[in-house]
């Protein structure tokens, strides 16, 4: 089953896996992301216009540096209302 658009998972390695981004604040286009921006806009940075960012939850790991990485679904279902 295809993750939620924009889920953030815990993972106990060292990279994303395909179709996750690790959570670490980077700056997206808007324009290649679309779907994403539309769930989360501004709310981790960018100017709204061209860009928008993912959240950075590298401060927040239960125990750091023991290769675990917050990452978020980058492709998936998108979520419903419903």
């Amino acid at each position: 089953m295809d993750p939620y658009l924009g889920d953030i998972e815990l993972f106990a390695f060292d990279f994303a896996p395909s179709y996750w981004m690790l959570c670490e604040g980077q700056t997206l286009n808007i324009a290649t992301n679309q779907a994403l921006f539309t769930l989360l806009g501004t709310t981790f940075g960018g100017n709204g216009t061209t860009t928008f960012c993912l959240p950075d939850l590298r401060n927040a790991l239960p125990m750091q540096g023991m290769g675990m990485h917050y990452c978020i679904a980058v492709q998936g279902t998108y979520p419903s209302r419903n």
